[in-house]
């Protein structure tokens, strides 16, 4: 199983970036892409996930409404839009793949990208 980050950069706040998260190798019939990011000083946190099986997705409150996550018919890439963009966004960003119980558990993921820088500059 591999994914690939891409899409990350500079950005004035109020701009927009779509992150994307290449998949290959994932052989689960049910299992979940999720986006977490990490400021420098910072613990990861989870911001938004979705599930295969349903299409379920997931947010974290502060980017409720500004971010958005989809994913391609044929689930080989996962989508992260991010709208209205605030310095307080900028971190690496990173997708996981996994089976969590709750969708924010990061140690529920078992496959990590290699992140992509985002900056936000005010």
């Amino acid at each position: 199983v591999r994914l690939v980050e891409s899409g990350g950069g500079l950005v004035q706040a109020g701009g927009s970036l779509t992150l994307s998260c290449a998949t290959s190798g994932i052989n689960f019939d049910d299992y979940a892409i999720g986006w977490f990011r990490q400021a420098p000083g910072k613990e990861r946190e989870g911001i938004s996930s979705i599930m295969n099986y349903n299409g379920n997705t997931y947010y974290l409150r502060s980017v409720k409404g500004r971010f958005t996550i989809s994913s391609d018919s044929a689930w080989d890439t996962t989508y992260l839009r991010m709208n209205n963009l605030k310095p307080e966004d900028t971190s690496v960003y990173y997708c996981a793949e996994g089976r969590p119980e709750d969708w924010n558990l990061e140690y529920d993921y078992d496959i990590w990208g290699q992140g992509t820088q985002v900056t936000v500059s005010s």
